[in-house]
């Protein structure tokens, strides 16, 4: 039988368009688990869609931690009382959901909820975008957007595995916490073209769009790729079709999460090992704001007005 729960969702008479009502959670299917749900973490492209686009009702969430109360009937996932990160197509800001278990990981005890909360759409978006370039060991790669939800990850996980990392960002105060995770290399300018100095690069990770992705495509080293994943800037550009063909072996890849998770790699090992990766210090999400989730208007609108960088993780209370 269905069971009554609160959860936020899309009310247009509500100040920031979102609201906590009382809404109905089906029971779980036979490779699913039920959670009880301790935190969730806010990502742009969800919050501007309810904010703007949603229509009324519409249930908002992509990631989610808490602690499992039902295990799956088919046996497989994690027991009843484990602690776990796990993702949602949506629907995922409420105090219960339910969750295929190839899409939740167990975390280890050094990880705080508001850590793991930031992992499934910032952490994963990083890693697939990385794992476009292979072994990275040496090699030359830039992040736009360094400070931002995904580009930090990116930068500590570019790092990690051996990468020269530069980090670009516009705002001048950013630049100490970006040269942290890149080892002092990084770019301050209006534009990622402020770059090219440095390059050519085996590796561009674009969140941006716009004269963003025109100015990687022209920095790339033969061989090399650019991973574009958002155009937060603009949705057009235009390019140097000549410079990018001339280089030599270059290529673009466009990469939505949810497609990688399907036909890539299942959510549950990336957010295993990025949680491993916080547990064992080697990655470290940057968190702007943490609050209960009764300020869901406030942080929400926050966000889409780029008040703050990093990742917002609210509590359920």
């Amino acid at each position: 039988m269905p069971q009554q729960i609160r959860a936020i969702v899309v009310d247009p008479a509500a100040p920031g368009r979102l609201t906590i009502k009382p809404v109905e959670l089906r029971d779980p299917d036979r490779d699913e688990v039920a959670v009880r749900v301790t935190a969730i973490s806010l990502n742009r492209g969800e919050t501007r869609r309810a904010v703007q686009q949603a229509e009324p009702g519409w249930r908002p969430g992509w990631d989610f931690v808490g602690v499992t109360e039902t295990a799956a009937a088919d046996g497989s996932g994690p027991k009843v009382g484990t602690r776990v990160v796990g993702i949602l197509p949506s629907g995922a800001w409420a105090e219960r959901v339910n969750c295929r278990t190839h899409a939740v990981a167990a975390l280890p005890d050094a990880v705080a909820d508001a850590e793991a909360a930031t992992l499934p759409v910032a952490g994963l978006t990083a890693l697939h975008a990385l794992r476009q370039g292979g072994l990275l060991l040496g090699r030359k790669v830039l992040v736009d957007g360094a400070s931002g939800g995904v580009g930090h990850l990116a930068c500590q996980l570019a790092g990690a595995a051996g990468a020269q990392v530069w980090g670009h960002v516009r705002r001048a105060e950013y630049r100490a916490a970006v040269a942290e995770w890149c080892g002092e290399r990084v770019v301050l300018g209006r534009e990622l073209a402020a770059a090219k100095p440095h390059g050519p690069f085996w590796l561009i990770l674009d969140s941006l769009g716009g004269s963003a992705l025109a100015a990687a495509l022209g920095m790339l080293q033969p061989g090399g790729a650019c991973v574009t994943f958002g155009a937060s800037d603009a949705a057009q550009a235009t390019i140097d079709s000549r410079n990018f063909f001339a280089t030599g072996g270059v290529r673009l890849y466009g990469l939505t999460l949810f497609h990688e998770l399907m036909s890539v790699e299942r959510a549950g090992i990336g957010l295993a090992l990025l949680a491993d990766l916080i547990s064992e210090k080697k990655l470290r999400p940057q968190i702007a704001i943490e609050a209960p989730w009764s300020e869901i208007g406030d942080v929400a609108r926050r966000l889409i007005d780029r008040e703050f960088t990093g990742k917002a993780v609210l509590h359920i209370r």
